[in-house]
């Protein structure tokens, strides 16, 4: 089940239906468009020049993206809003729904601003915050509504004995609230095992996804994790398993294998980690992917005690895959964008006609350069231009820019 069924709207909750051109935009085949976008998808694709009125015959407005690289907009399938920009506060954060929503709204829009146009949350419910937190999350979802998609994972800290019982009841109670998915961190509770078949059997019981942090440093737990797993549907994810890259490389290859055949899509956090597990480490994204894990990559903390100088940028996600793991720009950009909705529910995202108006343009001309260094961008969400970063970098004059006629990134923007 998608995280998200909803038609194209605006931000009033109306279907968006004007029509945008995107003149002039480069795809990774090295082709260079127009873009012609309606009711939230791609009406169609052609070349330079070659698009003008929307499909109803009215003119569609036009943002030329010259100079830029237009790409599926990346999705962000492990993000912890309810923490979320608390690493420079003096003494204990505060966890007020107030807060939190701040907190959230700020930190969804930071991402959204490098592209981002769905998001997962992993959400802590029970102990002294209750729902308080999930609440919170839940009302910045609505209001982020036109703008960005947010989800939410609902993330209780014990599942089993005495105090399991609390635990389960609130996270019942968190889904007829609205959570979607179903998580938390079986490697904190006493008995991990009962934790998982207590996830697993509610997810069932109501059909929706399941989303676990784990370390995976115990093959033996993760291997009764995978085969208990094995054929749920709408699927299972588990993240961030730092602990597969410690383990011997043969031990490591088995648990690969016993997550691929259980249809497991593992979710990598090359950016660094999150305070749901102990330790920190990148999964063997090269080894999983051998083996035929679907891989996504996501965030983790952003400027949170786990992470204080998280950045939550997909770019920057993609760009560590690449350079320190790697992957092929297209294998690492894929890890936050296609693999990334996929994680998450959501449909396949092309540039090609009848795809979902899920895009992103960066200045640029290759994936590659992209990558490494992506400071202008424009975000579409449903068909519509919902952010922009703009960035102009300036030098003194020299004999060298004239002699050898450099490029130079001007002031002017696309309209």
């Amino acid at each position: 089940m998608p995280d998200s069924q909803q038609q194209p709207s605006s931000p009033s909750g109306q279907t968006d239906t004007a029509a945008l051109l995107l003149g002039g935009a480069r795809l990774t085949d090295g082709r260079t468009v127009d873009v012609r976008l309606g009711g939230g998808r791609i009406e169609a694709v052609g070349t330079a020049g070659s698009l003008a009125a929307g499909a109803s015959g009215a003119l569609a407005a036009r943002v030329d993206l010259d100079g830029y690289l237009l790409l599926p907009a990346p999705a962000e399938p492990h993000a912890h809003s309810d923490t979320a920009l608390t690493a420079d506060g003096h003494g204990p954060h505060a966890y007020d729904e107030r807060a939190i929503q701040r907190r959230a709204t700020e930190a969804a829009l930071l991402q959204l601003g490098h592209g981002t146009t769905a998001l997962r949350s992993h959400v802590r419910v029970g102990d002294v915050q209750g729902l308080d937190a999930l609440t919170a999350v839940l009302e910045v979802r609505r209001s982020l509504r036109g703008l960005a998609e947010l989800t939410t994972v609902a993330m209780p800290r014990v599942l089993t004995g005495a105090a399991g019982a609390d635990g389960l009841a609130m996270l019942r109670d968190a889904l007829k609230m609205g959570a979607s998915v179903v998580g938390g961190c079986p490697d904190t509770d006493p008995d991990p095992t009962g934790y998982v078949e207590a996830v697993l059997e509610l997810a069932s019981e109501h059909g929706c996804p399941v989303d676990l942090h784990t370390d995976a440093a115990d093959p033996a737990r993760l291997a009764r994790l995978a085969a208990m797993a094995g054929g749920l549907r709408p699927g299972v994810t588990l993240g961030p398993c730092g602990g597969l890259g410690r383990l011997p490389s043969e031990v490591a290859s088995r648990a690969a294998d016993q997550l691929a055949a259980a249809g497991v899509t593992v979710v990598c956090l090359p950016q660094g980690g999150c305070g749901s597990t102990d330790r920190r480490g990148t999964a063997p994204v090269r080894l999983l992917r051998a083996a035929g894990v679907r891989i996504a990559a996501g965030s983790g903390a952003l400027r949170d005690v786990s992470n204080p100088v998280g950045r939550g940028d997909p770019l920057e996600a993609a760009y560590l895959l690449a350079s320190r793991y790697g992957l092929r720009p297209e294998e690492a950009y894929g890890t936050v964008s296609c693999a990334a909705r996929a994680a998450l529910g959501l449909p396949e995202v092309r540039v090609e006609a009848g795809f979902p108006a899920e895009l992103l343009a960066v200045r640029g001309d290759r994936l590659a350069g992209v990558l490494s260094l992506a400071y202008s961008r424009i975000v579409i969400h449903r068909g519509r231009v919902v952010a922009r970063t703009s960035a102009v970098r300036e030098y003194c004059d020299s004999a060298a820019d004239s002699a050898l006629e450099l490029p130079r990134q001007g002031r002017e923007e696309p309209s």
